[in-house]
């Protein structure tokens, strides 16, 4: 027989020499991993545990050496590892990370809690650093075989370990409870302290996150997947919201409003701080929308609306930081600040509103009572006695724009100061003005008459800087008005008035006022106006030319009158402002002058058509002022004089006592009828004369305030005063507050004018369109003449029915919609 051999070929030899080279390498290595992981790698020769490990590799035992590393730290983790960790965990804290409260004062929650912050922020550490140098060893490994097989690296891989078996593992005790659920309570519970006011160890807790964020879900390590984001912030966001809600119910039930945002902006800066110093800047945002959401967004409402310390207090009490607080606050959730601008919007109306009442109050408790007439005036150093407005009404007329002015520069003030100049808020601030300025009747009256008390006495001794802030407050005002062409009518009567009667303090201010006016209304609104300033200067040259013209023709008469005059236009100038008050039904006769008088108007007139044919004019007697000289005897028998700034109606009369005989009188009656004078112009003008104290040259009798027509008046040659010069003006000859049937009037008028603006402005724009539906007429109407009037939408529509009337217009047969056509 013959016997059966075994024969060992080459190949299987090599397999066995491989295995027990890989066996005997491995033992190597293994050591050198666990002498590594105990910290006495120092006597380690890592060039030549890379020798080996490179061998490995080459002879394609890479796979399986990648495996043994893996084994091997998954063994060192669950066994050495984590039992360390268990060690330094407290029953108080798996307690309260499963969710149980437990009974441990902060001071020990704070201890138990970094023990085992610092044991695992050490386990961790440990394991970076010894699988850095296991990373060294393994470098060819990662570079070849991990990259060939796309394998992660065993630094990922055994990143992947520390994750899966200590921060997911369970506690031994507490198979429901994981090492990073207490990682995440005790974090939290650290964080809740701080906000409470205790200090913690801020960086220990750092080098915790550091380690969420260098742990990923999965090998791929995609920066959406860490660990910090994924599991601990989550936690995190919802532990902050619910403190955030908690804390801002108890501060609105507890403080004030200022308080509330105080302590909100506290709180959003030490979460800002927080994630920069203890968890990552990946959380700023989004704990800063918690805060936002919690503290703000959910009672920013309430806070505003607070009673005794929100907005409402703080605008009434200049709180400007608090203020500046609310905008910062409501800023990080409303850009548009809805609630903000609302309380201040409602804010503004309320106090103009009473602004408002305060002036209408003022104006009908009141009554209008006869100025005081200007007394005597000195001709050296003397001082004439103070200007005062012409009733006590005008005086509240200008109390409402002072009070309006006081209140806009206040909240221009909060505006800049807590509001940033926000142009929202802005928008807001001008819409509540207006509002309740336009809602005040006699705002464009009111407005007018402040201009005409500072254009008279208030600009004066001010510097132009100071003239230049008065007249920009002013115009400001004028900027909320929606009937500017009422304020156009009122501010004509006045101007008209202190150009006539020469009281205005400056005429360049006079100017620049028309120009600043022009800038914010345009030019339109101002035409008239400069028109007026026009006539004005010519009238100066046409003075001077007759003045030239009667020194030519050499009158010899040394006691001739001299001619001021100013030639007016007429439809330029305000026609009821420069009329005389007649009573009702009374006729209007032509004033009659004395016949020294007649002759020089007569002169005047013959001049003045010779240059401008075809014209003509009307003598206003009641605008004019005349210096006359009068002649009183004293006791030694000495004559005194005494020059009289008058009105022409007063010159009028005191020309009548020249030809009476000493001693002899005229009643109202005979005065009346020998000048022609009306009689509300005449009752007032001897009011001047022989009932104010200081002016009394005439002698009434019998002495009264009130004039009747039986009363008699004769010359006072006992007048007596200090002065040279003496100015006697007119019972309420200046402007004042209309009465109200003057109100109801000049209303009446001023419709009547808007009647023809309405109609220009349909002929303009349907001779340009040729035919319009009717709504979009009336609406190109409406917006064409908002910036000078709001129009009313029924006097609109009787205008285009005039129109129609009158044949400009025809309306569209056979449409859907109502339109017209325009006929040329």
């Amino acid at each position: 027989m013959v016997a059966n051999k075994k024969f060992l070929t080459s190949k299987s030899l090599a397999s066995q020499n491989d295995a027990v080279d890989f066996e005997t390498m491995w033992a190597e290595l293994s050591s050198s991993l666990r002498e590594i992981h105990t910290k006495n790698a120092s006597k380690l020769s890592f060039e030549e545990l890379y020798r080996n490990a490179y061998k490995l590799v080459l002879k394609k035992k890479g796979e399986t050496l990648y495996e043994r590393v893996k084994s091997f730290e998954e063994e060192w983790l669950g066994r050495e590892v984590r039992t360390r960790i268990n060690g330094v965990l407290s029953s108080s804290l798996l307690v309260g990370a499963g969710g149980a409260v437990g009974i441990t004062t902060v001071n020990e929650k704070r201890v138990a809690g970094e023990k085992f912050l610092k044991g695992l922020k050490q386990a961790w550490e440990d394991h970076n650093l010894c699988m850095n140098m296991t990373t060294d060893v393994l470098m060819y490994m990662d570079r070849v075989y991990c990259t060939d097989h796309r394998r992660p690296s065993i630094f990922t891989a055994s990143m992947g370990l520390f994750r899966d078996h200590i921060l997911r593992s369970s506690i031994s005790s507490q198979e429901d409870i994981t090492i990073a659920m207490v990682l995440n309570f005790v974090i939290l519970d650290q964080i809740q302290m701080e906000r409470e006011g205790d200090i913690i160890d801020k960086n220990l807790i750092r080098s915790c996150i550091y380690m969420l964020e260098g742990l990923y879900e999965n090998e791929e390590e995609e920066e959406s997947t860490k660990l910090y984001l994924t599991d601990f912030e989550p936690n995190f966001l919802q532990a902050s919201r619910d403190f955030y809600q908690s804390e801002g119910q108890l501060l609105l039930r507890d403080s004030d409003a200022g308080t509330f945002c105080r302590h909100t902006r506290k709180r959003v800066n030490e979460e800002q701080d927080r994630c920069r110093s203890t968890l990552s800047p990946l959380t700023a945002p989004k704990i800063k929308a918690v805060i936002e959401d919690e503290l703000i967004r959910k009672h920013i409402r309430d806070v505003i609306e607070l009673e005794g310390s929100g907005v409402k207090y703080m605008l009434d009490n200049d709180r400007i930081n608090e203020l500046e607080l609310v905008y910062e606050l409501i800023s990080r959730v409303d850009q548009k600040k809805e609630e903000l601008r609302k309380a201040v919007q409602k804010r503004v109306v309320e106090l103009g509103g009473e602004v408002n009442n305060a002036a209408i109050a003022s104006s009908q408790t009141q009554n209008a009572k006869p100025a005081k007439v200007d007394g005597d005036r000195p001709d050296g150093d003397g001082k004439p006695p103070p200007e005062k407005p012409v009733n006590q009404q005008t005086a509240a007329a200008i109390k409402w724009v002072d009070d309006v002015l006081q209140l806009k520069d206040k909240y221009d003030q909060i505006w800049r100061r807590a509001f940033s100049s926000d142009q929202g808020l802005q928008t807001a601030l001008t819409r509540s003005f207006s509002d309740f300025i336009n809602a005040f009747p006699r705002s464009s009256e009111y407005l007018s008459l402040f201009f005409d008390e500072n254009m008279k006495k208030g600009i004066k001794g001010k510097t132009e800087n100071e003239v230049d802030i008065i007249l920009d407050k002013g115009v400001t005002l004028l900027r909320y008005i929606q009937d500017k062409d009422m304020f156009e009518r009122y501010y004509k009567k006045h101007l008209s008035r202190r150009l006539l009667m020469k009281r205005s303090v400056s005429m360049d201010v006079e100017r620049q006022m028309i120009s600043k006016m022009k800038m914010e209304v345009g030019n339109t609104f101002t035409q008239r106006i400069e028109a007026m300033f026009k006539d004005m200067a010519v009238s100066e040259d046409l003075s001077a030319s007759y003045k030239d013209h009667v020194a030519k023709l050499g009158d010899p008469d040394p006691k001739r009158v001299e001619l001021d005059v100013h030639v007016l236009t007429s439809t330029m100038w305000p026609s009821e402002a420069m009329a005389p008050s007649y009573k009702d039904g009374e006729s209007k006769p032509t004033c009659i002058f004395p016949s020294q008088i007649e002759r020089i108007k007569h002169g005047f007139e013959k001049f003045y058509l010779d240059k401008h044919s075809g014209r003509q004019l009307t003598w206003q007697a009641n605008m004019g002022t005349a210096d006359i000289r009068a002649y009183f005897p004293e006791s030694k028998g000495k004559i005194k004089t005494r020059e009289l700034n008058v009105s022409t109606y007063a010159m009028v009369v005191l020309l009548l006592f020249n030809d009476l005989a000493r001693g002899e009188s005229f009643t109202f009656e005979e005065i009346q009828g020998k000048t022609n004078i009306p009689t509300n112009e005449l009752i007032r003008n001897l009011q001047s004369l022989a009932v104010a104290p200081k002016t009394r040259v005439l002698i009434k009798e019998p002495m009264s305030k009130d004039i009747k027509s039986t009363d008699k008046f004769l010359f006072n040659e006992s007048f007596y005063s200090n002065f040279t010069k003496i100015k006697i003006g007119v019972v309420t000859s200046g402007n004042r507050v209309e009465a109200d049937d003057e109100r109801k009037e000049t209303e009446k008028k001023n419709n009547d004018t808007r009647g023809g603006i309405i109609e220009a402005a349909v002929v303009r724009i349907m001779k340009q369109r040729k035919e319009l539906p009717h709504q979009q007429l009336l609406t190109e109407v409406i917006t064409q003449l908002t910036s000078r009037f709001l129009p009313d939408v029924n006097m609109v529509k009787k205008r285009i029915e005039s129109l129609i009337e009158r044949e400009y217009l025809e309306r569209l047969e056979d449409v859907n919609r109502p339109a017209y056509r325009y006929l040329a």
